[in-house]
């Protein structure tokens, strides 16, 4: 099986998806961090291709960050000075050629992710 990723953002405080969430891929190669891809999510949540697609997919080690604040602002959530979540960063690894989604529950105050399907 060819190895891609993909994402999903869900706002957990509003119970939606989290449409227009600017994400940031990133490749780590030792203290070397590149961005490799900036996208947006669609209407559900999600990026409207694979972050990765087949063509892209290598393994290695990876970091997503989530600009939640930018998200939270456009949403109308009273900011605070400053915010209690930003951007949020997931280092994660991909070691096989494999489906990796890397999905993103989130409120104002709190956030969880998971190795889904």
């Amino acid at each position: 099986m060819p190895g891609y990723l993909t994402t999903h953002v869900l706002d957990t405080a509003r119970g939606c998806p989290a449409a227009g969430m600017r994400i940031t891929l990133a490749r780590i190669e030792g203290e070397t961090r590149r961005v490799i891809k900036e996208m947006v999510t669609n209407q559900d949540g999600r990026t409207d291709a694979p972050i990765l697609p087949e063509a892209e997919f290598e393994t290695g080690s990876y970091e997503l960050v989530f600009a939640v604040g930018d998200y939270l602002d456009a949403c109308g959530v009273a900011p605070e000075s400053p915010r209690f979540l930003d951007a949020v960063p997931l280092r994660f690894g991909m070691s096989q050629q494999d489906h990796y989604h890397v999905p993103l529950l989130v409120s104002p105050f709190g956030y969880s992710t998971y190795r889904g399907s």
